[in-house]
């Protein structure tokens, strides 16, 4: 009895020290159980990014200069607000297309790189931005309180604003340099 206790708590995937002995799900159906878990967590985080459409939230953040930033209301300029931290691989593969991308727009929009502090070393941030040259504002969350207003769930997130500061698209992950031009494009053409 306590083999068989210590069998279903252990392993009620199938795939432990006793998965010899099965348990009545075929590889199809285990396949399936892990995709719908998948398309939940997707649903998950597609229901907590914010809305395009809706206020972007506000919040005042220092950046490493020194200065104050805020967000929220109406704006000269668009803006890409792109959440990451230093020891994201795909941060780094986005840093060198973020750069080109902020210097082939600077007229038409403000980009704000937020580094999530609070994940991360405020060393290896500042690091981060001499390393690949950013010289657009780099503002510290270091208590993460302007992620979970954007309801962060994964490095990079950009989130696209328009000039009445209502958020026009968000981009969980990273996109073919290409494809996050064309959005810019879109937004600062409004």
């Amino acid at each position: 009895m306590l083999l068989l206790l210590t069998y279903a708590v252990y392993d009620n995937q199938g795939n432990g020290w006793l998965s010899f002995l099965g348990n009545g799900k075929s590889q199809e159906a285990k396949e399936a159980g892990a995709a719908g878990k998948n398309q939940a967590i997707d649903a998950m985080v597609a229901a907590n990014v914010p809305k395009p459409g809706t206020k972007a939230p506000e919040f005042a953040l220092v950046g490493l200069d020194g200065k104050t930033y805020q967000v929220g209301g109406k704006r000269d300029k668009p803006l890409l607000l792109n959440f990451w931290a230093s020891w994201c691989d795909p941060c780094k593969e986005e840093a060198p297309d973020l750069v080109k991308l902020a210097e082939k727009y600077s007229d038409t929009l403000d980009v704000f790189a937020v580094n999530v502090t609070f994940y991360d070393k405020l060393d290896d941030a500042k690091a981060f931005v001499k390393d690949y040259g950013y010289t657009f504002p780099v503002l510290l969350d270091e208590k993460e309180k302007v992620y979970r207003k954007y309801n962060g769930v994964a490095f990079p997130t950009n989130v696209l604003i328009d000039p009445d500061g209502k958020i026009r698209d968000v981009v969980v992950g990273t996109l073919p340099p290409e494809e996050l031009e064309a959005k810019i494009r879109k937004l600062v053409e409004k």
